[in-house]
């Protein structure tokens, strides 16, 4: 008996090795120490350091998340030339464009609690706004409209990028009588800083705060945002140089109040806070906590909503959408005075990358698509959990072959230890659909584009010992005899 419990220990044992080891294999790594991830990081701050020193950058800071975690950052150069003060990821930089991301979220926020809907007009909220009308048919304009850059007001609400003197709310209200709007609402995408004031003023009006106040205690303190602040000229903040002269000069940007266009333009913040409003991206379930938007709202957030005329990118609710090779990727850019910043997120990796530079002509852009493409991509690879396969049955090489309905012929194709589906009839061999296998032999349909029964489930119908049919989702199609 004795001998007996020790050899079903001993089979326990092994069992339970075996069950550890297949979990440690499927695991992620740890991004931050994996070999890959470090030499993307090394390459990518050669290259980095080679930007400064030739096109005469003063200094950039960057950062790459992954998930909740700010797994990279690195500063380059100077955040204060004359007095020799490096960038860090505590450095403080004038976000400028990326308070739209604030100002969407607040919306949201309100729209969570009831209290606005996003096809509500402007006015609803804003009594006051009246806008010269671009045709005499012109629709209200609603404030998704201007959360999508689709309302058709004008870029600016005066010269405040010239002048460096931005409007104060009560001069808004009385300059918006005088701007004609320069399309009708949804005609095309039309980028205005106006629009995402008047957002701002919205989220004042509803909530009985300053946008300044709201954005503080609703975001930046849920997330633990310490370091940003509104429109404040505050210790740590990198000198914002303007463009590189002919003689290689920068003159010294002054500090610019937004005063009422902060809602489009007026944040400052960090590589470290701005890597927390990332991984926020990534989070699931009702809102609440540490929390700021339920799951529903983050998917509505991230979703297009308005194409650029040529296709070539769009908005979302806030984020703008584009595509860099295989992936799409939302985010934002931002300009102000002395400053050039840029956050890219994969949504499908769980990874971000944010650029923060000091200079007038930093190419942010650029350099975040370059940090996404070397650094995240690493990070994206090394953190990924692989989902557990089922493994491969020989049994399934009998659903190979040709199945025939009304609307055309479909082939099962075994690969190697895989099934995919070809449309015989197609021109080319290009994105071949693949049978995910689900166990008890059934397959789920998958494929790069929303066509077909993308996601759902196929099975095969046997008789006789005989494969007879596929049914994909809700219809099928009937096997041909070899």
């Amino acid at each position: 008996m004795q001998m007996h419990m020790r050899l079903i220990l001993a089979v326990l044992t092994l069992a339970l090795a075996g069950t550890r080891s297949l979990a440690q294999g499927q695991a992620a790594k740890d991004p931050a120490t994996d070999p890959e991830v470090l030499g993307a990081e090394r390459l990518f701050s050669a290259w980095a350091e080679g930007q400064l020193a030739y096109h005469g950058y003063p200094g950039m800071t960057v950062g790459v998340v992954s998930g909740e975690r700010l797994v990279w950052s690195r500063g380059f150069g100077l955040a204060d030339v004359a007095g020799h003060v490096p960038m860090t990821a505590q450095t403080k930089f004038r976000m400028a464009s990326h308070s739209k991301l604030f100002t969407a979220t607040a919306i949201m926020q309100l729209r969570e609690q009831g209290k606005l809907h996003l096809d509500d007009p402007v006015a609803k909220h804003l009594p006051w706004f009246k806008v010269q009308a671009s045709e005499t048919d012109d629709p209200p304009i609603t404030i998704e409209e201007l959360l999508t850059h689709s309302s058709g007001l004008p870029r600016e609400a005066a010269d405040h990028w010239t002048s460096l003197e931005f409007p104060t709310r009560e001069e808004l209200k009385s300059l918006m009588p005088k701007r004609r709007a320069a399309f009708p609402p949804e005609t095309r995408w039309k980028y205005s800083n106006l629009a995402y004031t008047l957002a701002g003023m919205i989220v004042e009006q509803v909530s009985g705060q300053t946008w300044a106040d709201y954005v503080t205690r609703h975001i930046f303190q849920p997330l633990g945002m310490a370091s940003s602040s509104v429109d404040k000229q505050v210790p740590g903040l990198a000198i914002g140089y303007g463009r590189r002269m002919p003689d290689g000069s920068r003159s010294v940007m002054p500090f610019v109040d937004a005063r009422g266009m902060a809602p489009a333009t007026g944040l400052t913040s960090t590589v470290e806070d701005m890597a927390r409003f990332v991984s926020a991206q990534f989070g699931s379930g009702s809102s609440g906590g540490d929390r700021i938007l339920g799951t529903a709202s983050l998917r509505e957030m991230h979703r297009v909503r308005m194409l650029e005329n040529n296709w070539s990118r769009g908005n979302a609710i806030g984020f703008a959408v584009s595509r860099n090779r295989d992936k799409t990727l939302v985010g934002h850019g931002g300009s102000y005075p002395g400053y050039i910043t840029q956050t890219q997120i994969d949504l499908n990796g769980k990874v971000g990358v944010i650029v923060l530079t000091n200079a007038q002509d930093g190419d942010a852009g650029g350099i975040a698509t370059q940090l996404m493409n070397t650094v995240g991509e690493a990070v994206a690879k090394a953190a990924g959990t692989a989902p557990p396969k089922v493994k491969w049955d020989p049994a399934w090489s009998r659903f190979a072959g040709l199945y025939r309905g009304r609307g055309g012929d479909s082939h099962v194709v075994e690969l190697h230890e895989k099934l995919v589906i070809i449309n015989p009839e197609a021109a080319n061999l290009d994105n071949p659909i693949q049978l995910e296998p689900l166990g008890d032999a059934t397959f789920r349909f998958t494929a790069a584009a929303g066509g077909g029964p993308v996601g759902e489930i196929v099975r095969f119908v046997e008789e006789g010992g005989r494969v007879v049919r596929m049914i994909t989702g809700d219809s099928y199609v009937d096997r041909v005899p070899e």
